[in-house]
């Protein structure tokens, strides 16, 4: 539910002139460099641990075959982290670093971004903030050195603040009525209580408006620091040089961070929340225990999520919901991972006069597989599945590549794991995801109907 502002903007002006041709030139080697680069992704990707002077780490994966370069990047603390009555402040900070910086106002500092044909993009997380810019290789000194503003040097003014402000309140104003937005704010609430996730990432009302300059200035200086951040890099640019640019960039940051504590938190399962509309649609969603990343178990809550749902056409909910009776254009399961909580969730939509039976079939399939869990064949098929799907799926751009390394990182899976992965995976007997299925989906669920009210029928009652 976080609202991202996409920083990356283009303003026109006469200086700006004389370089439209070549950044023409520069869009159409991005287009190209994302069509190419699948290649890179099937190959043997040679993943370097780059340590800068100042201590900075990075992953990068070099390619100079095409002139162009990505860095992908995190501290951790993101919208979790916002103060009591200050509810968005996160992700209003992150719609600002290329809003001013340093000494360059909104304007100049834009003018200057596209200048250097660089794309730059904050986003507000969960439990961290984001940051990434693609750049031309040939003018990384221009784009680093403005990243280097925008990360150490942001300038919250106040006319910036104001209309990012009033762009994150008009999307809140326009939701107020919204059964979707709306429902999705009860369930947080319902199943988090009063824990940080609970919280809407863009805020409300009442709280953007009493964000400060301060405030951001505050939250800047705790969360941008070394001792929680993870860099990835990938493109035209070898080791020596990014070491230098990463001492550039984020060397002159403090050693640590000073964020809240956030305790872990289980959801609220058994319930029944019906957030009452009259709408031809009813929207389902439902939630299980989830699995930590860490857990001994993953690998195996994995392969039976996918068999369950996780599989868009070969589940065996889209078979049972979709293929068999038409209840559903689309019905998937997820495992969510938050730092501070796990869950398996199942969403679906169907129409209202049959989203009683809808969500009977759902609970019958999950029971199914609780009691009785994969069988060989589905195991077989979807370990092949997974282990081919990975470079397609998280290695198909520079930019996923760089997110995909990020995110390796955060999980502290070693620089090794995607060499690893396909023998983690091959290694889950049947046993083990039987085991899985019984754990996480013998509870009683927390349900959510987006919709008229729900006429029970057998199977699938409250509860």
């Amino acid at each position: 539910m976080s609202l991202a502002i996409v920083t990356a903007k283009s303003v026109s002006s006469p200086e700006a002139e004389g370089g439209r041709v070549y950044r023409a030139v520069a869009t159409l080697c991005f287009a190209l460099f994302f069509l190419l680069l699948p290649a890179l992704a099937h190959a043997e990707m040679n993943i370097q641990e780059v340590k800068s002077k100042k201590g900075v780490t990075a992953w990068l994966v070099e390619d100079h075959s095409i002139p162009l370069i990505a860095i992908r990047f995190v501290f951790d603390g993101g919208s979790a982290q916002d103060p009591a009555g200050k509810e968005g402040l996160v992700n209003l900070m992150t719609g600002l670093f290329d809003e001013g910086a340093g000494d360059l106002d909104s304007e100049a500092f834009q003018l200057k971004l596209d200048d250097a044909g660089a794309e730059m993009s904050f986003q507000a997380a969960r439990d961290g903030t984001y940051g990434s810019m693609r750049m031309l290789s040939d003018q990384k000194d221009e784009a680093f050195g403005l990243l280097k503003l925008a990360v150490n040097s942001p300038r919250f003014d106040q006319a910036p603040i104001d209309r990012i402000r009033a762009q994150i309140l008009s999307g809140i104003l326009a939701n107020e009525r919204d059964p979707n937005t709306i429902g999705q704010q009860r369930w947080l609430r319902a199943i988090y209580g009063q824990h940080p996730y609970a919280r809407p990432d863009e805020g409300n009302k009442g709280s953007l408006a009493s964000i400060t300059a301060d405030d951001l200035r505050a939250f800047h200086k705790a969360n941008f620091a070394r001792g929680g951040l993870r860099v990835a890099v990938v493109g035209d640019i070898d080791a020596a040089t990014l070491s230098g640019k990463l001492d550039e960039v984020f060397g002159n940051l403090p050693d640590r961070q000073t964020l809240a504590p956030i305790a872990d938190i289980r959801p609220k399962l058994g319930q029944q929340l019906e957030v009452n509309y009259d709408l031809p649609q009813t929207s389902l969603q439902l939630a299980w225990p989830g699995v930590k990343r860490s857990d001994p178990d993953f690998y195996a809550a994995v392969l039976m999520n996918e068999i369950l749902g996780g599989s868009t056409f070969t589940s065996r909910l889209y078979e049972q919901v979709r293929e068999k009776r038409g209840l559903a254009y689309s019905v998937s399961s997820d495992l969510v991972d938050h730092e501070h909580s796990n869950a398996l969730v199942v969403t679906t939509a169907t129409r209202s006069d049959r989203a009683a039976q809808t969500l009977s079939i759902v609970r019958q399939v999950v029971k199914d597989m609780a009691e009785n869990g994969p069988t060989e064949e589905e195991l077989a098929a979807t370990k092949k599945y997974m282990v081919g799907a990975y470079a397609i799926s998280n290695l198909d751009s520079s930019s996923s590549i760089a997110a995909t390394l990020v995110e390796l990182q955060i999980d502290d899976l070693g620089i090794d794991y995607i060499k690893r992965r396909a023998a983690l995976i091959n290694a889950v007997t049947l046993a083990d995801v039987k085991a899985a299925a019984r754990k996480l989906l013998s509870a009683d669920p927390a349900v959510m109907v987006i919709g008229p009210p729900l006429v029970l029928v057998a199977g699938g009652g409250k509860g």
